[in-house]
């Protein structure tokens, strides 16, 4: 019988993460190195992983490897699966963590639902859900040719709920209907692949719940008044989840979506 620390480990396994460089895509790859996997960073192109890379190497003394790619262009998809798949590296982990997320001065996005563009929604959609889709197809042979094979999609408390648009009064903040709709997908797409790539890859969703970023005083105040903890979330708070979905310590868990959101859903 194994111990945790050794369901724990990810010692001579690799995982690739998308949106590396983002908040939540650093979490995740620290937390993977620290359990002693190797990586491969995968951001958007011009990205810069210096600091990122110079902790993961100096820190963990794991194997990393930076590649840019543009999601939302399936021609810069396809350069990123060829080169995973030219190589001879097995491919223990795929995290599906990139998103599209927008900005507040970003058109047809964080507006009211007449003011809401097609072209934005597509772009949305493309990087949010095709793309984890085309990556987890394009990538699942290789995966199933390692061992403890995973695939974790970021979901998010929108894609089971309904927004409270009263907590936006006030600001710039919006949201969008295609990130809702998008985030959803992805908690279904996780159930679809995980039968369907049962019993060589195990899928699951990872979905937090409202992450501080400096956002406005109001709606900050706002949110924590309807989180049951009293508090938005770190990035730190998510390093459980990873842990637990990435390792051994899940490895009878499957098509499972792992909200973690302080209580909010739970009222």
């Amino acid at each position: 019988m194994k111990s945790i620390n050794e369901l724990m480990s990810l010692k001579g396994r690799r995982a690739l993460i998308t949106g590396a460089n983002g908040h939540i895509g650093q979490q995740i790859a620290t937390t993977i190195a620290e359990l002693g996997g190797d990586l491969i960073l995968v951001d958007k192109l011009g990205s810069n992983y210096g600091n990122l890379l110079d902790k993961l190497t100096s820190n963990f003394g794991i194997e990393v490897q930076c590649i840019d790619a543009n999601l939302e262009d399936k021609k810069s998809r396809d350069k990123l699966v060829l080169k995973v798949l030219n190589e001879d590296i097995p491919l223990n982990i795929l995290v599906n963590n990139a998103a599209f997320v927008g900005t507040s001065d970003l058109g047809g996005w964080a507006v009211s639902l007449s003011e809401q563009t097609v072209e934005t929604w597509s772009r949305a959609l493309e990087v949010n859900l095709t793309a984890v889709f085309d990556l987890s197809k394009s990538l699942a042979n290789k995966l199933q040719e390692s061992s403890h094979a995973v695939i974790i999609n970021l979901g998010s408390i929108y894609g089971e709920l309904g927004p409270n648009m009263s907590l936006y009064e006030g600001t710039q903040m919006g949201n969008p209907a295609a990130y809702a709709a998008s985030k959803g997908g992805v908690i279904q797409l996780t159930r679809w692949l995980s039968t369907s790539l049962a019993p060589h890859i195990r899928v699951n969703t990872l979905s937090p719940g409202g992450v501080y970023r400096d956002q406005p005083k109001k709606f900050v105040n706002r949110f924590e008044s309807m989180v049951p903890l009293g508090r938005m979330a770190s990035e730190q708070d998510l390093k459980g989840a990873i842990a637990y979905l990435s390792s051994d310590l899940s490895e009878y868990v499957t098509g499972q979506n792992i909200v973690v959101d302080g209580g909010w859903s739970a009222w």
